[in-house]
């Protein structure tokens, strides 16, 4: 199963550990490159759209760690990216719960919260 992770920079390093916990348990893992080489953000995101856009892609989930204070946070690139896995008909999850200012759309769109636990995945095996 492939999985491409979302998320912000700033908190690129939790997206780093989830990935790993994602290889361990023997999922193909995709990160954005722009964590990973020197990218322009235009380019980052076109190659990053590309990536959840794949046939072989399954599942996008978005790493919404809390940023500034703001709990379950999913910023305008991550949710673009929601809206992109939701439009090519992938499954997404968000890894804790749904952001609220987005509740609508998500819960509209079907994304699942694995409020913190990676195993729920199994269960889409």
């Amino acid at each position: 199963m492939r999985i491409v992770l979302s998320g912000s920079s700033k908190v690129k390093e939790n997206v780093f550990q989830v990935a790993e916990k994602l290889g361990d348990k023997g999922y193909e893992v995709v990160v954005p490159k722009e964590f990973i080489t020197d990218l322009e953000k235009k380019e980052a995101s076109i190659r990053h759209f590309d990536e959840i856009c794949k046939d072989e892609t399954d599942i996008l989930l978005a790493v919404n760690e809390p940023k500034n204070g703001i709990e379950n946070y999913i910023g305008p690139n991550t949710f673009a990216e929601i809206a992109m896995a939701f439009y090519k008909e992938k499954k997404v999850y968000v890894l804790n719960d749904l952001y609220k200012p987005y509740l609508d759309e998500l819960e509209g769109w079907g994304v699942i919260p694995l409020k913190g636990d990676l195993d729920k995945l199994k269960n889409e095996d």
